[in-house]
């Protein structure tokens, strides 16, 4: 049996998240913006929750394509609201469209997303060594920082925990403990 962070259980679909997207470095805009939305509609919810919902929320937001996303109109928030399939809290799909519109803002000031959002971290994971979950911060002065620019951007959704969220979950830091057997894995 692997030795892994302890966060997943038993739950078969956290387990798979764990070992093969959790904190590992991404690059694409696409799946960015996904991670984005998905912490959003996380507040006060579990990611079990949102990881479960998760090929719902692709259905009901074309797959995350950000350019349609950003156009959705009254009948498209109407329509999601409906949907059981996703959370359907009209602040955080309002929040979507929003951060679908601030995130083509990005891309057209830095070229794309991956070039902004990496650039907090100069392109390269921080590598942090936690031998415990206990260590885990549910923030740090680095969220905190990007929390207050992407606000700045018009973002919604986006406080200090929730990116720092997106950090772990797109390989920004590998906060996978030491003991894990991905944790030497994503360092590489």
């Amino acid at each position: 049996m692997k030795n892994r962070c302890p966060w997943p259980l038993d739950d078969k679909l956290m387990i798979k998240y764990h070992d093969k997207e959790w904190g590992v470095p991404l690059h694409n805009d696409k799946k960015l913006f996904e991670f984005l939305i998905l912490e959003g509609f996380q507040a006060g919810l579990s990611w079990k929750t949102i990881l479960h919902k998760r090929e719902n929320f692709r259905k009901a937001f074309d797959n995350f394509d950000f350019n349609k996303v950003a156009k959705y109109n009254k009948r498209k928030v109407n329509s999601l609201l409906k949907d059981a399939g996703i959370i359907r809290n009209k602040l955080k799909i309002e929040g979507a469209i929003n951060n679908a519109k601030a995130f083509l803002q990005v891309r057209k000031e830095f070229g794309t997303f991956n070039k902004y959002i990496w650039g907090f971290v100069s392109g390269k994971p921080i590598q942090n060594k936690f031998k415990t979950l206990k260590e885990l911060p549910a923030k740090t002065k680095l969220s905190d920082k990007i929390s207050d620019d992407l606000k700045k951007r018009g973002f919604k959704f986006v406080g200090s925990t929730i990116v720092y969220a997106h950090m772990q979950a797109t390989g920004m830091v590998n906060d996978h403990t030491i003991t894990c057997f991905r944790f030497r894995e994503v360092m590489q």
